[in-house]
């Protein structure tokens, strides 16, 4: 999982002149980002069987705080008591919102936990915004679940029997992780403004790490020592933390940080395919429908977002 919209909320970065190749290559480089992400999610779930849900997000967890700690080596003195309270609660957030998610690929299909996930950031996005075409794109993330609970199509629509037939409890770890996702959003930026580079990150990821250690322990045992499990669990935090944060980092160096977000709200569209390639879990034409609409969503508020600070940016000074 990464943040749909934190380049949103950063400070734009300029374009250079387009190259030989234009802009294919850092947005090459964010889609790349976005399927390591959502096929190390799917990875993820062939793990569970072996060490649970909690078990992979303290292996996940562990491993990329570590080497993100090798890479990054922040400096441990000189913060203030804000500083660090600014990192743990980014950590908890964290930990928070890899164990929500977790939990709800456990019980649903990838594809519509990442869809129900992104709604916390595109209401973050909202919000923020205080625009009334926003009022257009929550209509139409609403419009998406609306399909997804299967009120939209009756039996026999080939729609599927949306909440009906998916675990109500699976539903729910996904939309908590979505509130924590906006909130890790929010989070990001304050750690980022207190902490140089990705110290804070790697801090946080710490954090996050030695707070799940014991739920993992606790629930996988001495299977987490397993060679197998260790080594898929090295490839989860991998493809779903470290390469993807690395890809952005240099994507963002060359893209406009809005496209990027909008690149970001890809992501749904990318775990559906996950899902299927890698667990069998095939969409319903509702559902698959209900993900158009959140895409489509998400891509609209973080658009309107943008427009309205370049707004402000070209208002004359009063």
């Amino acid at each position: 999982m990464t943040t749909l919209d934190t380049a949103a909320t950063a400070p734009q970065v300029s374009a250079p002149a387009p190259g030989r190749f234009g802009a294919f290559g850092p947005v090459g480089l964010v889609l790349a980002g976005g399927v390591s992400v959502q096929f190390g999610a799917a990875l993820a779930v062939t793990l569970m069987p072996r060490v649970g849900a909690l078990g992979v997000v303290a292996l996940r967890l562990l491993v990329a705080a570590l080497v993100l700690m090798a890479v990054c080596r922040p400096r441990l003195r000189g913060h203030s008591r804000a500083d660090w309270g600014t990192v743990v609660v980014f950590g908890v957030t964290l930990a928070a919102m890899n164990g929500l998610f977790y939990q709800a690929v456990d019980r649903i299909p990838l594809g519509l936990a990442v869809t129900l996930e992104v709604l916390g950031p595109l209401a973050l996005s909202v919000v923020a915004s205080r625009r009334a075409l926003n009022l257009v794109w929550a209509g139409l993330a609403l419009a998406g679940i609306f399909l997804l609970s299967g009120a939209g199509g009756g039996e026999g629509d080939g729609g599927g029997g949306g909440f009906g037939e998916l675990d109500l409890v699976g539903v729910a770890f996904a939309l908590g992780a979505g509130a924590m996702w906006a909130a890790y959003i929010v989070f990001s930026a304050r750690t980022g403004r207190r902490f140089p580079q990705a110290d804070g990150l790697a801090l946080a990821m710490a954090v996050g790490a030695l707070l799940f250690l014991p739920l993992g322990i606790a629930e996988a045992g001495t299977k987490l020592l397993d060679p197998v499990a260790l080594g898929l669990g090295a490839a989860v935090a991998v493809l779903s933390s470290v390469l993807p944060y690395t890809l952005e980092l240099l994507a963002l160096r060359r893209l406009p940080a809005s496209t990027f977000a909008i690149l970001m709200s890809l992501e749904p569209a990318i775990a559906a395919t996950a899902g299927f390639l890698i667990l069998g879990q095939a969409l319903s034409t509702l559902q698959a429908a209900a993900i158009a609409l959140v895409i489509v969503a998400s891509m609209g508020a973080v658009r309107t977002q943008v427009g309205r600070r370049r707004d402000k940016a070209t208002l004359p000074e009063a």
